[in-house]
């Protein structure tokens, strides 16, 4: 009864698993899965002895309830709250949830194949602890799996380059909607009334190099430089950007934004790991970047590029200041 559980075999397993109209067992003789919709084939040579056990056992369970449970995971573990929303709305319909889930994804390439990485190596771990419990049946040590990092898998599909300047409109629209966004959060805190001093004080590069800089747009002074680098999808569609000038010896990270559709990917971290390497460190001694109350879950990218905080900037509505 003992078998080897190969990486053909177990590609084998998740498509029968997924096939949710055929029957299927796992014919241990010969290290394949055996059936189909109509039923297993079964070999004459069946053997049921007590001393190898049955050539044919069955397969991990997976029905439309762990395939539910699966999504509903995967949709929780999203750091994108837009696409988390929609796909927790998705879910939470009476009837038509998978094709509701699967036409919300469609609308979002980058999750959809986030969850395709997410739903294998997940269906994977399921055959894995199947093959563990068999295991131990055998009086054998039970094996690993090690996990697999989806968001580096779909981080490669990204293209990360110098601002050219057909994207200055994109670029400036993207900007626009940050600081709608700013502005909201600003107003949603309480802070409705500080909200445009503070937005005001939000930097959009204005200086470009001279090939790049828009029609009308002042040279950089000898005293200032600025840069900009893109983020593209593999299909050429603009997903975000980092901004910054250089005075002196030190770089002022202005802007780091990404679409709302492509947030949760890792892409401003990317940006920023590769902006700080685009400048000439003989030169460039130290950066420096302010990172708004609600974006404070992007600390932990900070410190892991050993960036340090040198000021905090707190606020107070006098009318709630306890006497």
């Amino acid at each position: 009864m003992q078998f080897e559980l190969t990486e053909a075999l177990i590609d084998d397993i998740l498509f029968s698993m997924e096939d949710q109209e055929g029957e299927f067992l796992l014919d241990t003789v010969e290290g394949v899965v055996a059936g189909g919709i109509d039923g297993p084939e079964m070999s004459e040579n069946r053997t049921d002895d007590s001393k190898s056990g049955p050539q044919y056992i069955s397969l991990p369970e997976w029905d439309s309830a762990n395939g539910f449970r699966l999504m509903e995971r995967f949709a929780a573990s999203l750091r994108n709250p837009l696409v988390r929303n929609e796909l927790s709305s998705a879910l939470g319909r009476g009837k038509g949830v998978f094709r509701a889930f699967k036409d919300t994804l469609s609308r979002y390439p980058e999750a959809e194949k986030r969850w395709f990485a997410y739903k294998e190596t997940e269906m994977k771990r399921e055959i894995i602890r199947w093959y563990n419990g068999l295991r131990e049946e055998w009086g054998l040590e039970k094996i690993g799996m090690e996990p697999e990092d989806t968001g580096d898998l779909v981080l490669e599909d990204f293209r990360f380059h110098k601002f050219r300047r057909e994207h200055i409109l994109k670029v400036e629209e993207l900007h626009r909607r940050c600081l709608e966004e700013c502005r909201k959060n600003l107003t949603e805190a309480g802070m409705g009334s500080s909200a445009e001093v503070l937005i005001r004080e939000s930097q959009f590069f204005q200086s470009l190099s001279d090939d790049s800089s828009p029609a009308g747009a002042p040279p950089p002074s000898p005293h200032k430089a600025a840069l900009c680098l893109v983020a593209e999808t593999g299909d050429g569609e603009f997903a975000g950007y980092i901004s910054g000038i250089i005075r002196d010896s030190a770089l002022y990270i202005q802007n780091l934004e990404v679409k709302a559709e492509y947030r949760g990917l890792g892409i401003g971290e990317a940006l920023l790991v590769r902006f700080l390497d685009s400048v000439d460190h003989n030169e460039v001694n130290e950066a420096l970047l302010d990172l708004p109350s609600w974006a404070e879950g992007f600390a932990r990218v900070l410190h892991r590029e050993s960036f340090q905080p040198y000021t905090v900037r707190y606020w107070l509505k006098l009318r709630d200041r306890n006497d």
